[in-house]
């Protein structure tokens, strides 16, 4: 048996090629547990910490979010598919579930800061946002939701798939002033970026040049594919290590004063938008296997600020109407490879040397054609005013579709916001792709239902059942009697002055939150049900103990037993080796629930013990 090394993959992920046929980028475990130990040390997350999987499992990113968690003790919480999708039902998903960290390219990061901030929400515990995929905009929404908290931190990630993490850059506290497109930073933990010219020689700060990264970072190339990987990863001529090698990104970048680097564009015409990777010769080649078209073009364009599309060009004895030919790359490619406008021309602008000229391809006519119908209720008016202010037209009619315009799924998010804001009905996502123009979502509101209400705590049922988890833990305890099996405990070491009033009221305050902390489980008729109690004060018995006493009374106190019938499922105590330092010793039968997380409660403590203190109520 050959034992496991670093070099050995870890993944294999697949990205597009220009000739429609995947590549698969082979990445080692070495390189992956070096983003992740660099991730931990430099950005943080303490065990416990609520992270979010916003990512698809194909994008690299997943295995940041879901490792990252593994190795180091965080909480993943996952939302389900509508939620994603929605940035509104997102936003309260994010307050509700007390997220702290939240991976989101930049698009997405705009459309939760804008739902944050119409829903006044600031998403208190929401204290670090990492965004990756795309070229991070600094628009006055994403200033303003990051100076909501002022704990939260913004980090800008940069790497393509074939390194995933390669540069980062965190923004300062003090936004102002900054450009609209953000840094992509300095080198993580053991990598190396070379900004070079076409010679491979370094270029001089300021100076544009094409990035390579070389280091830990670099995957092993592309499965199969040995002539490619031999294209874009090649030897490092700057390198100590014998046989050492950089890829080549194709992204054009330079050295700022501050020496960190800034992105500029694509070397090539690959081009990100989304969060996803395109080339946009795979589309083209599916635009001539259209019957009636003879050339054709795909160009991202960014006709307004932090707003880029793609935009097709084709040429044909007949052009079809665009439609149909957004329904003819719908059926064979991806929704974030369809063109979100097609533009007929009667020949392909070319250069002196015979070459498309990309420059020359004209813009899309920015004003919406015409509708043949105008609003007939103030209802259809407002409907179209928010089609407009979304998709940053000056009108758009009442009988245009939403799509055909620009609009895509995270803009649709922001528009549905938006209606239901102006509207206060409930209305989903699915409507609108389902009725795309303003007057098909206008006449569907008559029938939408109102807007959901705040969650409101409900009263219990005098006997709540146990679940299949619960029942089987409460007949152990029967069959067996007290025993330390379930218990999990945890241990926070304190130093400095401690207010040990405020620390028990604390202690309170969370059971007082969480009803799953003062629950217990009485038996009537030989059956268990679970009871809360309203009010509940949680015992802060302290002892004195000596250096070599503390492994000893660890261990004891972690061996408590807990009487199901009369006892809530968590223990608190205090141990004093000093005046100035404690070691406060937390243990919580397992019987709470599954969901349950000493990590999250400790973080809650903090924070009532924090409030307790500066003399004002937790939150």
């Amino acid at each position: 048996m050959t034992a496991l090394s670093a070099d050995h993959p870890a993944y294999v992920i697949y990205t597009s090629g220009s000739t429609g046929r995947p590549k698969g980028v082979v990445m080692p475990a070495g390189a992956l547990v070096n983003l992740l130990e660099w991730h931990h040390e430099a950005v943080g997350g303490e065990p416990g910490t609520r992270t979010a999987q916003f990512t698809a499992i194909s994008f690299d990113v997943s295995a940041q979010e879901m490792l990252s968690a593994l190795m180091f003790g965080k909480t993943l919480v996952i939302p389900d598919e509508d939620v994603r999708r929605d940035a509104a039902r997102f936003v309260e998903w994010l307050d509700e579930h007390a997220v702290e960290e939240l991976f989101a390219p930049n698009l997405v990061l705009e459309a939760v800061a804008e739902a944050a901030v119409e829903q006044g929400r600031t998403l208190p515990r929401l204290r670090t946002v990492a965004q990756a995929g795309e070229a991070l905009t600094l628009s006055r929404v994403v200033r303003e939701f990051r100076t909501s908290a002022p704990d939260r931190v913004l980090h800008n990630h940069y790497g393509p798939t074939e390194t995933h993490v390669v540069t980062a850059h965190t923004l300062s506290d003090d936004l102002d002033g900054r450009p609209l497109t953000a840094p992509i930073g300095r080198p993580i933990a053991n990598t190396r970026a070379y900004v070079l010219g076409s010679g491979l020689e370094l270029v001089a700060p300021g100076v544009v040049g094409e990035l390579y990264v070389a280091g830990a970072g670099v995957a092993r190339g592309y499965l199969g594919r040995p002539g490619l990987t031999a294209e874009r990863f090649v030897a490092d001529p700057y390198a100590v290590e014998p046989g050492s090698r950089m890829y080549r990104t194709g992204d054009l970048v330079r050295w700022n004063p501050d020496g960190e680097l800034e992105f500029v564009g694509r070397a090539d015409h690959q081009v990100k938008i989304r969060g996803f990777r395109i080339e946009p010769g795979e589309i083209e080649n599916v635009l001539t296997e259209h019957p009636h078209i003879t050339q054709a073009a795909v160009l991202a364009r960014e006709d307004q600020p932090g707003r880029t599309r793609l935009v097709a060009y084709v040429v044909a004895p007949r052009t079809p109407r665009p439609e149909e030919i957004r329904e003819f790359v719908r059926g064979r490619l991806p929704e974030h490879m369809v063109p979100s406008a097609v533009v007929p021309l009667d020949s392909l602008p070319l250069t002196a040397n015979g070459k498309l000229d990309r420059a020359a391809l004209p813009a899309p006519d920015a004003a919406p054609t015409a509708s043949a119908r105008e609003a007939r209720t103030p209802q259809e008016q407002i409907v179209c005013d928010l089609f407009a202010q979304v998709l940053g037209l000056p009108r758009v009619g009442v009988d245009e579709d939403f799509f055909e315009l620009g609009g895509h799924s995270l803009l649709a998010t922001r528009l549905i916001a938006r209606i239901r804001a102006a509207f206060s009905v409930e209305i989903g996502l699915r409507t609108l792709f389902e009725a795309r123009t303003a007057g098909a979502v206008a006449a569907r509101l008559d029938t939408a239902g109102p807007a959901r209400l705040a969650l409101t705590k409900q009263r219990l049922p005098d006997a709540v059942p146990l679940s299949f988890a619960q029942r089987r833990l409460w007949f152990l305890h029967k069959m067996e009697g007290p025993s330390a099996t379930y218990n999990i405990p945890l241990t926070l070491s304190l130093s400095g002055e401690l207010d040990r009033d405020a620390l028990r009221a604390a202690l309170d305050d969370v059971v007082a939150r969480h009803e799953s902390l003062r629950t217990v489980f009485p038996e009537t008729d030989g059956t268990s049900c679970q009871h809360v109690l309203d009010d509940v004060t949680v015992e802060l018995p302290a002892t004195d103990i000596t250096e070599t006493q503390l492994a000893e009374a660890l261990k004891a106190a972690a061996r408590h037993s807990f009487d199901l019938a009369s006892d809530i499922p968590l223990r608190a105590e205090l141990l004093r080796l000093a005046p100035d330092r404690h070691v406060l010793v937390l243990v919580l039968h397992h019987i709470a629930g599954d969901g349950w997380s000493l990590g999250p409660l400790a973080s809650d403590l903090t924070r009532a013990y924090t409030a307790r203190v500066e003399g004002r109520e937790p939150e």
